[in-house]
C-alpha cells in the first residue's frame, strides 16, 4: 500500500436517476456511499431528465462528499452531457464513477476535464472490460477506487456470473488495489431471491482483500455492513498485535498463544489506519439513518430494486 490511507466505503447503494423522490428517499438507507446512476438503469431517451434529477438530488444531499454519480462511457455523447452537468452543478459529488474504461488515460482525461471546472472528485472505475483487467495495474494507480462490473464482463466473456468465472478478475483487482492503496469494491449481487448467496459472496470477497460491496437493493445493506464494516473486536486485536510486536522491539512475540511478528504488526497497523479513516468519513450515529434504514421492507426496498447493473 502506498501513500496516505484512503477512507474506503464498505457499502455503495445504486439508485437510478429516474425520480428525484426515489433518489432523495435513498439518503435514509444506511449506505456509506449513495450512488446516483446515469448509465445502465436509465434508458437513452430518459438521460436528459435523469441529469436534471441528479443535479437536483445533489443539492438536497445532506452529505454530498459521500454521494457518487455513475456517468456514461467517456467516449459517448451521453458522457459529454454528463460531464457538462457535473461541471455546472453548484453541488459536486464526492465520487464520480466511470464505466467501460479501457485505459488509465481515460481516468486522467476525466480528472483534467473536471478540474478545469473546479471539481476534484475521487474517481472510481467499474472494471467491466477485458482491457481494464489487462491494464489493471495502471488503472488502479490512476483511480481512487475499482468496482467489479460483473454483468458486462461476463457478457463479454460469454459466461454466467459465477464465482469461478469472476475469480480471476477479483484476484487481479485485489492485488492491484493493495499495491496502490486503491479502494476495492465488489460487484452487486443479482440473485436477490437468495439472501444466503449475498452473505457467502461478501464473506469470500472480504477474504480476498476487498473492502466493500455494491448493491442495487437497500434490503441487502444490513448484511454487507455487518460483514464489511469495522468491528470493535477485530480493531482491539489489531491494536494488541501491534503493541505486542512493539514491546518485542519489532521482533517476534507471543500473543494469546500465537506467534506474531513484523508482518502481523504491519497488517495490524494498516487495519487500524484504514478503519480509523472509515470512521472519520463514514461513521455516524444511528440517528443519522432513517427509520427504514436497511430494513428491507417491501414498500421501501422494492422501489430501489430495479437499479442498474454493476
Amino acid at each position: 500500500m502506498t501513500g496516505s490511507v484512503r477512507a474506503i466505503p464498505r457499502s455503495i447503494l445504486y439508485t437510478p436517476a429516474l425520480s428525484l423522490e426515489r433518489v432523495v428517499k435513498a439518503w435514509s438507507y444506511d449506505a456509506d456511499v449513495h450512488l446516483i446512476d446515469l448509465e445502465d438503469s436509465v434508458p437513452p431517451a430518459d438521460k436528459p431528465a435523469a441529469r436534471a434529477v441528479c443535479r437536483a438530488a445533489l443539492e438536497k444531499s445532506p452529505r454530498p462528499a459521500n454521494v457518487a454519480v455513475r456517468m456514461n462511457e467517456l467516449g459517448s455523447l451521453a458522457a459529454v452531457h454528463d460531464v457538462l452537468m457535473l461541471a455546472d452543478a453548484p453541488v459536486k459529488p464526492g465520487i464520480v464513477m466511470m464505466t467501460m474504461v479501457t485505459s488509465a488515460d481515460e481516468i486522467d482525461l476525466l480528472r483534467r476535464m473536471l478540474a478545469s471546472a473546479g471539481a476534484y472528485p475521487e474517481i472510481y472505475v467499474t472494471v467491466e472490460t477485458v482491457e481494464s483487467i489487462t491494464h489493471i495495474d495502471s488503472i488502479a494507480r490512476s483511480a481512487d477506487g475499482l468496482v467489479l462490473g460483473s454483468a458486462d464482463l461476463a457478457a463479454t466473456l460469454g459466461v454466467d456470473i459465477t464465482w469461478e468465472a469472476m475469480q480471476a478478475a477479483r484476484q487481479a483487482m485485489a492485488m492491484a488495489c493493495a499495491r496502490f492503496g486503491t479502494a476495492c469494491i465488489d460487484t452487486a449481487n443479482f440473485r436477490l431471491a437468495e439472501p444466503a448467496v449475498l452473505a457467502e459472496e461478501t464473506t469470500r470477497v472480504r477474504a480476498l482483500g476487498f473492502h466493500g460491496k455494491a448493491t442495487v437493493h437497500p434490503g441487502e445493506l444490513d448484511v454487507i455492513n455487518r460483514i464489511l464494516r469495522p468491528r470493535s473486536d477485530e480493531l482491539g486485536l489489531a491494536r494488541r498485535v501491534a503493541a505486542a510486536v512493539s514491546s518485542a522491539n519489532g521482533g517476534i512475540a507471543v500473543l494469546d498463544g500465537n506467534m506474531v511478528g513484523p508482518p502481523f504488526a504491519r497488517l495490524a497497523r494498516a487495519t487500524v489506519a484504514r478503519e480509523d479513516a472509515w470512521t472519520s468519513r463514514f461513521g455516524r450515529d444511528d440517528s443519522d439513518a432513517g427509520d427504514d434504514s436497511a430494513s428491507g421492507d417491501d414498500s421501501a426496498s422494492g422501489e430501489a430494486a430495479d437499479g442498474g447493473t454493476a
